[in-house]
C-alpha cells in the first residue's frame, strides 16, 4: 500500500495531542491591536482545541500520521 499524503498547510496550522485531540493557535493578533481587549488578547496567546466531532474528523484525515 503506498504512503498517504499529508496536507502541508493543515500540519503547519494543527497538532495532534497524544490523547488524539486537535490543538492549534488562534489567529487575529497581527494588527488592529488596540481595538482587541487585553483578555481577548492574553487567551489568544495560548493553545486551544479543536471543538467540533465534524472539524476533528476532517482534520485528522488531512494528518494521516500525526
Amino acid at each position: 500500500m503506498p504512503k498517504l499524503k499529508t496536507k502541508k498547510g493543515v500540519a503547519k496550522r494543527f497538532r495532534l495531542t497524544k490523547k488524539g485531540k486537535v490543538k492549534f493557535h488562534p489567529g487575529g493578533k497581527s494588527h488592529l491591536m488596540s481595538v482587541k481587549e487585553p483578555e481577548k488578547l492574553r487567551s489568544m496567546r495560548k493553545a486551544q482545541t479543536v471543538t467540533g466531532s465534524q472539524d476533528v474528523k476532517y482534520i485528522k484525515r488531512m494528518l494521516p500520521y500525526g
